[in-house]
């Protein structure tokens, strides 16, 4: 809370569009972890949250929010549930014990396929978006590093070992920068 009051003022020199959506991103931030115990998936809710500042910069950088951020927000989400459910695959046993509900236990035994599905349905939302932006072919660079990541990421979870999991949790931040370094590509080498 207090840390929410100290980034309010961060809002104040943007428009109405901006203020509404920093009320939904913070009521988001703050109910995500009651989810957990009623929401089969709560990694859902958790991409949601989380990538909420994606329509927010699009209405602070144009007072819009285009079809492309919602889109790229979707995309979000699948990769959320995607490397949330690599770490929850490793807490799978004691989240059973405790009732908290989890992607990974929703996602049973098919929680491999579910994750790489997600990868999957991630990057094509980004190249939908990349494409309605009209993005030069830089930006493809970063799909194809991060679809290479998530190749690897299969490598690790395939036998679903603790070790393997959090280790491709705590990789997804090339997930991530390969994106992000596609998006630097086409931004200096348009």
């Amino acid at each position: 809370v207090v840390l929410s009051l100290l980034a309010l003022p961060l809002v104040f020199p943007f428009g109405p569009l901006v203020w509404g959506l920093a009320v939904v991103a913070a009521v988001l931030a703050g109910s995500y972890p009651f989810f957990k115990r009623f929401f089969a998936i709560p990694q859902a809710y958790l991409g949601i949250a989380f990538g909420f500042g994606i329509p927010m910069g699009f209405a602070a950088l144009t007072d819009t929010v285009p079809l492309s951020a919602w889109i790229m927000l979707l995309a979000n989400i699948f990769w959320t549930v995607a490397y949330d459910t690599e770490y929850a695959m490793v807490d799978r046993d004691d989240d059973l014990k405790i009732g908290i509900r989890t992607s990974a236990i929703t996602f049973g035994r098919y929680d491999v396929l579910a994750v790489m599905g997600c990868y999957a349905i991630s990057l094509l939302l980004l190249v939908w978006a990349f494409a309605r932006e009209g993005l030069s072919s830089w930006y493809w660079v970063g799909i194809v590093l991060a679809a290479g990541v998530a190749v690897y990421h299969y490598v690790l979870i395939r036998h679903r070992t603790r070790e393997g999991c959090f280790a491709a949790f705590n990789h997804n931040n090339w997930f991530g920068a390969a994106v992000f370094l596609g998006v630097l590509l086409g931004v200096f080498f348009k």
